[in-house]
């Protein structure tokens, strides 16, 4: 954990793009460490502009410190072990101990200077992806700076020209790096406070990962084929629940550094998409929906007012992707015989088990598998077996939650007569009219 308190202050200004030298270094920030796996308290401004700071799914914002007028940061980029759910951890490339890095919060107009040092075994960079920068700090290596070798320090200083989100990521062997979860979020608030303010702020970042069975390592040269589909390195039922309070507005920042595509969809409720990577959608150009689409590369934030109340999914609405650890080359067996099946595939694996004829349906499966392996689908709730896994997660809306607590409420208590029951099937054929033949289907 790290100490804000400690880590607040003054120091000599470090102004050289590449930091080295006792001198030097005596002036760069601490870097702050986590080691928690679940979403921090914001951070909330002590001075300067008032605003109403994020809280990042399975994560947490970075601590600065003033520098007369410039807030300065300290990025450590280095090897990270992160926990994917409760039984499977990876070994990943990240930031200050966590894969994705910590979110990155500052108000638009602020000065900023980030420290950046290379603890990878290879050299890196930083690219501030979306944001209007110099060309000197956009941190394409080779192109607009040297790269970052390994055990140096370089500093990037700009200002937040504007308000938003976006993200940053290297761009210094990016196949590689970023397949190995080297990313994060910047949230750049209005210098406004009443500009669209909302009770509730939420960010993460979707990545994705190829990790077989019993290994620890993601395959970093795959480039469609993905077993965990994550949102900040997490996959359900190791993803955090969104707490809102009934009436609460809310909004939601998703960035996208994977290879695809994410239909992200919240049940119960319409949002309009209010900003991207690129800056704020009008009022007037805002339309509701209930599913938006975030493009590889991209930001997509939309706002909601959470004024139904209970326990909502919320996920990619692509269906391999609300799954963990699947193999895609898998036949289909529904309606083949069991028994017929059972028998010839036991002659070459005595062993196998013979499933999938009657659907793929595993909330109730034990299977024995692979060490650090997650089963396809996980998570229970208080009905039996929640069938997801990977991008998904539940928004929590209750009535008594206090202003700033983003603790698990539990699960919802149903009022009586609101949830869906059983019914005894009909004892007889329904009435027809008479008269009437019976429908037949045309061929």
């Amino acid at each position: 954990m790290f100490s804000r308190r400690g880590f607040l202050g003054t120091a000599a200004l470090a102004s050289a793009s590449v930091v080295s030298g006792r001198v030097q270094a005596a002036s760069i920030p601490e870097a702050p460490h986590m080691d928690k796996v679940v979403m921090q308290p914001p951070l909330h401004p002590i001075s300067g502009p008032d605003y109403r700071p994020v809280v990042t799914l399975n994560g947490w914002s970075l601590p600065f410190r003033m520098n007369g007028d410039w807030k300065e940061f300290h990025l450590v980029a280095e090897p990270v072990v992160r926990e994917f759910a409760e039984g499977m951890k990876v070994n990943l490339w990240g930031y200050n101990g966590q894969s994705p890095g910590p979110t990155i919060e500052a108000v638009e107009g602020d000065k900023v200077r980030i420290f950046v040092t290379n603890r990878l075994p290879e050299y890196t960079t930083v690219h501030w992806h979306g944001m209007i920068i110099p060309s000197g700090m956009d941190g394409v290596g080779g192109l607009n700076q040297p790269h970052i070798d390994p055990g140096k320090t370089f500093v990037y200083e700009f200002e937040m020209r504007k308000s938003g989100t976006f993200m940053y990521h290297p761009h210094s062997d990016e196949m590689v790096q970023m397949a190995m979860g080297m990313m994060g979020m910047v949230v750049v608030h209005p210098r406004d406070p009443n500009f669209r303010p909302v009770d509730r702020d939420f960010v993460f970042v979707m990545s994705t990962y190829r990790v077989d069975p019993g290994t620890y390592l993601p395959k970093v040269n795959e480039m469609t084929d993905f077993n965990m589909w994550t949102w900040n390195a997490r996959v359900f039922p190791g993803i955090d629940p969104l707490p809102v309070r009934l009436g609460d507005k809310v909004r939601v920042r998703i960035g996208n550094l994977s290879m695809t595509n994410h239909p992200i969809h919240l049940h119960g409720h319409s949002f309009a998409v209010t900003c991207t990577d690129g800056g704020w959608i009008p009022e007037s150009a805002q339309y509701p929906e209930t599913t938006t689409d975030v493009p590889v590369g991209a930001v997509r934030v939309f706002d909601v007012l959470a004024d139904n109340p209970g326990d909502w999914a919320f996920h990619c609405h692509k269906s391999h992707h609300t799954m963990n650890a699947m193999g895609h080359d898998m036949r289909n067996l529904i309606g083949v015989s069991r028994k017929d099946l059972a028998k010839a595939v036991g002659k070459l694996a005595p062993d196998a088990m013979v499933m999938g004829q009657a659907g793929m349906a595993m909330g109730n499966m034990e299977m024995p598998a692979p060490d650090n392996t997650l089963p396809m689908m996980s998570g229970t709730g208080q009905f039996g077996p929640i069938e997801m896994g990977g991008m998904f997660t539940v928004m929590k809306i209750r009535e008594d939650l206090a202003r700033d607590d983003y603790r698990d409420p539990g699960p919802y208590q149903f009022p009586k007569g609101t949830v869906a029951y059983e019914v005894g099937a009909p004892d007889a054929a329904p009435m027809r009219q008479p008269g009437s033949p019976p429908h037949k289907m045309k061929m």
